[in-house]
């Protein structure tokens, strides 16, 4: 299949890999020109001078940006992914449901857009065992399993429109809760002078250990060692698109806003391009 492939961030470089390892015919393009030379000379594939060229050489264009206004920036305008010929986009970002329904609106007669947001860290996407979240039916999705196939492990597919939007939402909340409450469980064990490994291996132990607390241990452990998989600054961006919308729905989420609150302090203190395993270092500087 003929993909445009659109975001190459830490996430989305792997999942090109993958789509172009599974035989797809593939062609890039990021608001980082030199990065998308580089991995296109690495895979043998093309490079779109702009995302109307990145449109006009694909059947399926498949987004992975990082939030409304950088996908609203490579969706429209004379320029934009809706100028060229594609009629499948599917967006992997995480993004607010309001922004899908918009780009569900105003996508070009005769064309789709698939909300298809993933779950899973670095290591995840370069071993193609992505959870993906589909917003839309099993016949719709059907054409597009093979795109899937080639980036996760498991695909959900939610029905409607806009439900794989909320339901990445959803999901990253509870992780960003982990991730709050993990700091705070380290700080009180290491307040009462348990080390921090000995601390650690008795929470993986635990009916408390999500899989996320497995795979980001040396992170908690030693995050300067180690490259950053996902930013406070992001992480701060998911809990605001996500409180809002719980504010739309009317729904409490007490502990979800003093998540926020929480990566909001820590990015005013500088950590916003840290990884978000650096909240257990901002914890700390608080429990001293």
């Amino acid at each position: 299949m003929r993909i445009g492939f659109a975001g190459l961030g830490r996430m989305g470089t792997h999942m090109a890999r993958n789509l172009s390892r599974a035989g797809h015919e593939l062609t890039l393009w990021n608001r980082s020109d030199e990065k998308a030379r580089v991995l296109a000379e690495e895979l043998g594939c093309a490079v779109a001078e702009n995302p109307r060229a990145l449109s006009d050489a694909a059947e399926v264009v498949v987004t992975m940006l990082a939030d409304d206004p950088s996908s609203e920036a490579v969706h429209f305008g004379d320029g934009g992914l809706y100028s060229g010929m594609a009629r499948v986009y599917v967006e992997m970002g995480t993004m607010s449901p309001d922004h899908i329904a918009r780009l569900a609106a105003e996508c070009p007669a005769d064309s789709v857009v698939i909300d298809a947001p993933v779950s899973g860290a670095t290591q995840t996407a370069e071993n193609a065992e992505l959870v993906i979240m589909a917003g839309c039916t099993q016949e719709q999705a059907a054409p597009l399993m093979a795109i899937f196939h080639a980036m996760g492990a498991r695909t959900l597919c939610l029905g409607r429109s806009g439900a794989g939007a909320v339901m990445k939402l959803a999901v990253n909340s509870l992780i960003h809760g982990i991730n709050q409450t993990l700091a705070e469980a380290m700080t009180l064990a290491e307040a009462a002078g348990v080390a921090p490994e000995a601390a650690f291996d008795v929470i993986e132990a635990s009916a408390a250990c999500a899989p996320m607390l497995k795979y980001r241990r040396p992170l908690y452990l030693d995050e300067a060692a180690h490259d950053v998989t996902f930013t406070v600054a992001l992480a701060r961006k998911d809990m605001e698109v996500t409180a809002d919308l719980a504010r739309k729905l009317g729904t409490a989420m007490p502990q979800g806003e003093a998540t926020l609150d929480k990566l909001k302090q820590a990015e005013a203190e500088g950590y916003g391009a840290r990884d978000m395993a650096s909240i257990l270092n901002f914890m700390r500087k608080d429990a001293r």
